[in-house]
């Protein structure tokens, strides 16, 4: 975690009109570095670009991020990193029932599972980017993994990807992703149910449109055609959808996720959240809790860095694939990876070629398409 000095001058008074002193140079100095031009993880260096925040708010949040060593958990058994500036990062979202998330409608499964994946490419010069999801309901082989205690848990075939991340940790899934997929996850990023839903309450709700009525008793989704401001638990609602979509099947809301990501972080980009200190504060402070990352990540500072970084991705260019799937001919309930159309997408992002179209397409919908 880096080390931040405590400063040594009081913090500056709140502004004047007209500007001017400490806060305006501060300003003038990060002016690139608006929200109008982030990406989701660059909120953190607003709280510092501020100004009068403070050291005892820095370490405040920067204490709340955890951290998985990656290289430590997973080894040497992992695919060369990109010869270009590209990124890829694996990012889930988990759905543990324990802590806060128990008073979430999400059901009474034990354990935590990741219930959202998604592979995010960022090709060199980092000027757009492409997400592909991968269905929770996929049969995967799970490579040999090092659980937390040290302990090895031997290669099984046809584990559900979901049930991963329970049976043996966060590491062993970018394990079989980067396996799958022959690419090398960069970084590692996980927001947990009540986290995602405090972060949308935190930027006052996000704005999502639907072409048809969605009613689903067991998310406790009930919306009719049209637009509407979701907030945090409707929210949350919105993205586990699945009984009232396509065919009932975790493949169908996967379009609702991805237009939900792309949403959300429109509506962060736009918000000026420099003008507002204090929801600024809030926004970090909802992130940060339910944050966890690599260990690389796991610092405000590391975090500001990488949200610089992302200055020219623009969420409303973002593509969104799934990962080309099959039903699966023992269990019609289950999918399994699309051949060759899933290597092709892999080998595609591997390489920053473009993504042949072939590629796109999935032979098993789940009926929304």
């Amino acid at each position: 975690m880096s080390h931040v000095p405590t400063p040594q001058t009081p913090a500056p008074e709140a502004p004047r009109k007209g500007g001017g002193g400490k806060r305006s140079a501060k300003r003038e100095r990060t002016g690139g570095r608006r929200t109008g031009r982030k990406i989701l993880l660059g909120l953190t260096v607003l709280v510092l670009a501020a100004g009068g925040t403070g050291y005892w708010l820095y370490s405040d949040l920067d204490s709340n991020i955890k951290g998985v060593d990656l290289d430590k958990a997973i080894g040497d058994d992992r695919p060369a990193k990109l010869p270009t500036s590209g990124q890829n990062i694996l990012v889930l979202g988990s759905d543990s029932r324990a802590g806060a998330n128990a008073a979430l409608k999400t059901g009474n499964v034990s354990g935590a599972r990741s219930d959202t994946a998604l592979v995010m490419h960022i090709p060199e010069g980092r000027q757009k980017a492409v997400a592909v999801s991968i269905p929770r309901d996929t049969l995967v082989t799970r490579p040999e993994c090092t659980e937390a205690d040290g302990s090895k848990v031997p290669s099984a075939q046809r584990v559900m990807f979901n049930s991963i991340y329970s049976q043996v940790g966060s590491a062993c899934v970018v394990k079989t992703v980067e396996k799958i997929s022959g690419i090398r996850m960069d970084h590692y990023m996980e927001i947990d149910f009540a986290g995602f839903k405090d972060l949308v309450d935190a930027i006052g709700g996000v704005t999502v449109t639907v072409g048809k009525d969605i009613h689903d008793s067991s998310s406790g989704l009930d919306l009719a055609a049209g637009t509407h401001r979701l907030n945090g638990t409707q929210s949350l609602e919105f993205v586990r959808t699945r009984h009232g979509i396509g065919d009932g099947s975790d493949l169908g809301r996967i379009g609702l996720q991805q237009q939900f990501m792309i949403a959300l972080l429109s509506e962060i980009k736009k918000q000026d959240l420099l003008g507002s200190p204090a929801k600024t504060y809030k926004i970090a402070d909802s992130l940060t809790q339910a944050l966890t990352t690599d260990s690389d990540l796991a610092s405000l500072t590391a975090l500001a860095e990488f949200g610089r970084s992302m200055n020219g991705v623009d969420p409303s260019t973002m593509e969104t694939i799934m990962l080309p799937v099959a039903y699966d001919k023992v269990d019609p309930n289950r999918v399994v990876a699309a051949e060759p159309r899933a290597s092709t997408l892999w080998k595609a992002l591997r390489t920053d070629s473009a993504i042949p179209e072939s590629a796109k397409k999935s032979p098993a919908t789940g009926g929304s398409s």
